[in-house]
């Protein structure tokens, strides 16, 4: 298959005498060329689809937009699929109420029981308003208080 049409080219050209031609096979050559675009448009593909997924996992561990050393190896499509790739899990999560890149596990439960560490004072979360008082244990959504746990406003209580 791989270059198949090809060696049946080379093999009829080079079985003519020295110095003369043989009538030239333009069927197989267009053979010849026909096996070399799709080995071209495949190996396009491959190509494509292998960065498209190294670009996707970029967007996981880096904070939109792309580092400048990573957006100038891209080409222009690259560069939008990478931004529409991006705002499309920007529109999800807003859509959803979630942060994707919070945890890679989901979650048994959308509310988790912490405890305050610090007086932290009346608060609008997500769905109620709060007075987060020291020492206080309270059942909150998980996206609630994820950022005052990474302050280190809270802990999480496991039981």
């Amino acid at each position: 298959m791989y270059g198949k049409k090809a060696c049946e080219l080379v093999k009829e050209f080079s079985s003519s005498e020295p110095g003369q031609l043989s009538a030239f096979n333009s069927n197989l050559f267009a053979q010849v060329i026909e096996e070399c675009n799709f080995h071209f448009h495949q190996l396009q593909s491959l190509l494509r689809h292998n960065r498209a997924e190294v670009i996707r996992c970029l967007g996981w561990m880096i904070e939109p937009p792309l580092p400048e050393e990573i957006q100038e190896k891209l080409s222009s499509s690259e560069k939008e699929y990478s931004k529409t790739h991006s705002a499309t899990i920007k529109s999800y999560q807003s859509e959803m109420d979630l942060d994707l890149a919070v945890d890679m596990v989901p979650p048994k439960d959308p509310y988790i029981k912490v405890r305050v560490l610090d007086d932290i004072g009346n608060v609008a979360l997500s769905d109620q308003i709060a007075n987060l008082a020291r020492h206080a244990i309270l059942f909150l959504r998980r996206t609630d208080a994820e950022t005052y746990i990474s302050q280190g406003l809270m802990e999480e209580l496991t039981d």
